[in-house]
């Protein structure tokens, strides 16, 4: 499942057994470092795509969702150096910030509602000794799993906004596929990433007069130029891969 991804050990978050559980700060997004995607919410478009390639992706066009790009080799973050760090100055997808809680799908048959929250057990921020406890000493939620909650519940409200705009662009047949070669200048095996889907421009100028309007008053329009505008950063990723492949070649950590 996507939003497991990169949780190792998720657990449901509960008030008795982790009632002495506290969290530390943790420089750095370590867990991160073997994604070479991340989901993305539509209203993250403008930000992510001042630095990363914004794209959908999937088997089909009918299952595809929106990701940002972030390598071109399977299991490698080119914005997360060898020491964990998330490069500077790039925008961190909210998929990444919510870490090391998520909002999923609780099994079949238990009560309450269909989401709870669920944490990483084997991240290496979680501590019996040292930080913030989650709960207070009567068992209510202190200030900092608060905030992750209230954090969670927005991103999964973004996530609802992004499924309407994901059907209507498969409703119009906007999503045309897209899929990116790159050949080695030393004559070394080339990449080629498939499963990729771009929305089509050419398509888009075609729309009738009412979904034009609907698409303009609902921002759709607004997250798609942001897709749009975004594929010229694959160049900025590809760059970021000749510079780790040379740092490789000399036998220095990756930056």
């Amino acid at each position: 499942m996507a939003e497991m991804l990169f949780y190792q050990r998720p657990v449901p978050l509960n008030r008795g057994e982790h009632k002495d559980l506290r969290l530390k700060p943790v420089p750095g997004a370590k867990f991160a470092a073997k994604v070479h995607s991340i989901p993305l919410t539509g209203v993250e478009f403008p930000l992510a795509a001042r630095d990363l390639p914004v794209l959908f992706a999937g088997p089909s066009a009918d299952k595809a969702g929106p990701i940002a790009l972030l390598g071109l080799r399977e299991d490698e973050n080119l914005f997360v150096d060898a020491d964990g760090m998330w490069a500077s100055d790039v925008y961190i997808p909210a998929f990444v910030r919510r870490y090391p809680f998520v909002l999923a799908e609780k099994p079949p048959g238990q009560p309450g509602d269909d989401f709870a929250v669920f944490l990483d057990e084997a991240f290496e921020g979680f501590s019996q000794t040292e930080g913030e406890r989650l709960f207070k000493e009567d068992g209510t939620d202190n200030e900092i799993l608060t905030h992750a909650v209230n954090f969670l519940g927005e991103f999964q409200s973004h996530v609802g906004r992004t499924q309407w705009f994901m059907e209507q662009l498969r409703k119009h047949d906007l999503l045309e596929p897209q899929s990116i070669r790159l050949d080695k200048k030393d004559g070394g095996e080339g990449l080629n990433l498939n499963g990729l889907f771009i929305v089509s421009e050419e398509r888009l100028r075609k729309l009738d007069a009412a979904t034009a309007e609907t698409f303009l008053k609902e921002g759709v329009f607004g997250w798609i130029y942001a897709h749009l505008v975004s594929l010229a950063n694959i160049d900025r990723v590809t760059r970021r891969l000749s510079e780790r492949e040379a740092a490789e070649a000399a036998g220095t950590p990756a930056a």
